[in-house]
């Protein structure tokens, strides 16, 4: 029992490094964790034009860059694309959810819409859909620019939920 123990109490002996990365390992798989991996994009998006009114709304541009991330080439011209995702509508706002007894606002919503389409020739990979995330947020009128940056904050956090969930169903295809 004492051999026992002393290579468990060691760090420097190998045998309880190894017994250390076996137990975390163990961990990590028991709790499903898994690496991610690069998502599996149709064939038919290999070279996919982003047809669009803002191309420089925050949506646009993380999700060209995850496109891109996932082996998609994003290409400027629908002549040279095998399929055109199509964002319909791209909007932002927040809305007042609460307000006080003084009528001052005390809690917002920030919510972020997309309604998009992918198509591959004539063929539609995807109808026209519409995702709407919204995050909830108190405000309070002394931390006036802490809570415009929380804002901006919240809103980068949907884009990012937007794009994950949009990547997925592609790779879903």
């Amino acid at each position: 029992m004492s051999l026992f123990r002393t290579h468990l109490t060691n760090p420097h002996d190998p045998r309880s490094r190894q017994i250390a990365v076996l137990g975390i390992s163990l961990l990590l798989a028991a709790c499903g964790f898994q690496i991610r991996t690069q998502p599996n994009i149709p064939p038919e998006m290999s070279r996919t034009y982003m047809a669009a009114d803002d191309s420089y709304s925050l949506f646009y541009r993380r999700f060209r860059d995850e496109l891109a991330k996932a082996g998609v080439e994003v290409v400027s011209s629908r002549a040279d694309a095998t399929a055109i995702f199509s964002i319909l509508a791209d909007h932002t706002d927040q809305r007042v959810l609460s307000v006080s007894a003084q009528n001052l606002p005390r809690e917002f919503e920030v919510y972020y819409t997309i309604h998009y389409s992918v198509e591959s020739g004539k063929q539609s990979i995807i109808e026209p859909q519409t995702l709407t995330l919204t995050r909830d947020y108190t405000y309070d009128e002394t931390l006036v620019l802490g809570k415009a940056k929380e804002e901006e904050l919240l809103r980068q956090a949907i884009v990012d939920d937007l794009v994950r969930i949009i990547i997925k169903q592609l790779s879903s295809l």
